[in-house]
């Protein structure tokens, strides 16, 4: 019996001896992954200062790499270096949290061959060379003197020459749509340099001799991009246009799928998501058609309906569009209509909102125009309690029948719902919630399609919980504005891979997504200028709530809305798939606990 005792103690002793070790191993192996994940991203933020100072890390504002031969080595090596670091770790001996880091890294890692060796965008993209937005950040970083900001920018302002001389060696048979943009964004870009560091300039203490070595910079920024924006001009867009002037806009199915997966980091393929995207179109025009019968009678009282489902939608939507805003009032209707949104999210409990955060509606600033009419431009998460913009682009660019047809399109509905995807609670409050996220690398390497996914999500959650009332009008217009998000990705695809013309386009967004002329114009031009970005609202949106059909089939009366929207943001901009990983497992857990 003794023996037996003896025996049980000793083994009970080796194995509690093993478990220590063997915790003891594990305790190391995520120190080591966290000190890992800490010395990448100051590392990559060494190495890409520009994206630091969007982040707000202003360690490196004063440094503007030169994107030569040597930069692109520098990168690939780089990429290389730290896969190699990154592979070194057990990855089954990581928490989940930490899996998917170790997912994000890598996929970043991994895409930099990619786009410096096959995307090869700065070849063909001159607009890719603007930096009006790079001097914005260092000027703008109110935690910095401004002094000190000055300084910054005045050791930026060394390289921009050489800067603009390398973009002209490697521009290589452009677009002729990115070259046009390209032109229109740097005559943008000098009121960055000429009013706004100069405005700056004069405010500051600096001595006189700071100031004027400072304005010949400024003069010699100026020439330089001069310089390029004529190089551009005078080389492509005077030329007449032949097969060797500009290259196609269209990057064609194989980079497309490359480009796709980098991106949108879905768990479906592009021509799975495109082919998705069809069959929603579909029902959506199901359901407007429904819509615009209850409609009718109010709208047309006795007239006979036209007998097609196409042509009837478009007019009960076109009297519907009439009730908009004036042209000179855009701007001041979104700075008003945003605590009313934020009441309705708080009155019915939907998400925790943060008041201390400031949101800025603001004009768009002339270097960002040019690509979308309403955008969001937040704070990194170093840098979390800054003000995040919501960009407006006033409409005085517009002739009066411009202007009346792209306010048609941004009707009294629709703006509302517009607000609600860029605003309330749409990507403000994601990018917040980000910004808080215990995960740095969660944080920082956002993806698209969860940003713009929730954000498309949050409109249709917010009329879910009755946003809007019992007007059939914003139903409708809910509807053809979702139906704007499901063509977006058609059009993006069908341009980029089946090869859909201007006029398919137009047919697409005119007549099947009954878009104004101004806005089917507008979003052909963005097609033109990006791709993949326009499937990522899409493919965000349809995971996210095939996400929370899973989650409520499987918790029954025990799913709470609130409680999925904010632990679904706790986890930062990772992409939906490992979002949904870890909540499924979460649930599992929660399950085996309870039983």
């Amino acid at each position: 019996m003794k023996k037996l005792i003896y025996l049980s103690l000793v083994l009970a002793l080796v194995a509690c001896g093993n478990q220590q070790e063997k915790t003891t191993e594990t305790t190391v192996e995520v120190q080591d992954f966290e000190k890992f994940k800490s010395d990448f991203i100051d590392a990559m933020w060494q190495m890409n200062p520009i994206s630091a100072s969007y982040q707000g890390v202003h360690d490196y504002d004063n440094q503007l790499p030169i994107p030569n031969e040597e930069r692109k080595q520098l990168q690939l090596q780089f990429a290389t270096d730290w896969l190699n670091k990154l592979r070194a770790f057990d990855y089954e001996t990581l928490s989940e949290a930490d899996k998917i880091d170790f997912h994000l890294i890598e996929d970043d890692l991994s895409n930099t061959e990619f786009y410096v060796n096959e995307f090869k965008g700065g070849e063909w993209n001159p607009s890719s060379y603007n930096l009006g937005g790079a001097f914005f950040q260092v000027i703008n970083y109110q935690k910095h003197p401004l002094e000190k900001r000055l300084e910054n920018v005045s050791e930026k302002l060394n390289h921009v020459e050489a800067y603009y001389a390398q973009a002209k060696q490697n521009i290589n048979q452009p677009t002729k749509v990115h070259t046009k943009l390209a032109v229109q964004q740097l005559e943008g870009s000098k009121s960055m340099f000429n009013q706004t560091l100069l405005d700056s300039l004069a405010k500051s203490s600096k001595d006189s001799a700071f100031k004027q070595e400072f304005a010949a910079k400024i003069e010699k920024t100026i020439a330089a991009i001069n310089d390029y924006k004529k190089y551009l001009q005078t080389t492509f867009l005077d030329k007449a246009e032949d097969s060797t002037t500009f290259r196609s806009f269209r990057i064609g199915e194989e980079l497309y799928s490359k480009k796709f997966a980098a991106e949108i980091q879905s768990a479906y393929s592009a021509k799975e998501i495109f082919q998705a995207a069809v069959a929603e179109k579909e029902d959506l025009h199901q359901k407007m058609y429904r819509l615009s019968e209850m409609l009718w009678e109010k709208y047309f009282g006795e007239q006979e309906k036209p007998g097609r489902i196409f042509e009837q939608i478009q007019m009960v939507i076109n009297e519907v569009a009439k009730t908009h805003v004036h042209r000179d009032s855009f701007v001041t209707s979104i700075r008003q209509q945003i605590p009313e949104l934020v009441a309705f999210v708080n009155e019915n409990d939907l998400i925790t909102l943060d008041p201390n955060k400031p949101l800025v509606v603001r004009e768009t600033p002339e270097y960002m125009r040019g690509f979308a009419g309403a955008s969001i431009s937040a704070p990194g998460p170093y840098d979390a309690d800054a003000e995040t913009y919501y960009n407006v682009t006033p409409l005085d660019h517009y002739n009066e029948e411009e202007a009346e047809s792209y306010l048609r399109e941004y009707n009294n509905y629709t703006l509302q719902i517009l607000n609600i995807h860029e605003a309330i609670p749409g990507h403000y409050t994601q990018l917040v919630y980000s910004n808080q996220s215990p995960s740095l690398i969660k944080s920082i390497m956002g993806n698209g399609a969860m940003i713009e996914g929730w954000a498309v999500y949050t409109e249709k959650m917010m009329l879910e919980a009755g946003y809007g009332g019992d007007q059939i009008e914003m139903g409708l217009m809910y509807y053809k504005w979702n139906l704007r998000t499901v063509c977006n990705t058609i059009l993006d695809y069908g341009i980029q891979v089946l090869d859909y013309s201007e006029e398919d386009a137009m047919q697409l967004l005119m007549k099947e997504a009954f878009q104004e002329k101004s806005e089917a114009e507008g979003k052909w031009r963005r097609a033109r200028l990006s791709q993949v970005q326009l499937c990522s609202y899409f493919t965000g949106y349809y995971e996210i709530m095939q996400l929370r059909s899973e989650l409520q089939e499987k918790m029954g009366a025990d799913f709470d809305l609130k409680k999925f929207h904010e632990e679904f943001l706790s986890y930062g901009s990772a992409p939906v798939k490992y979002i949904r990983k870890l909540m499924l497992k979460k649930l599992v857990a929660s399950d085996q606990k309870t039983a």
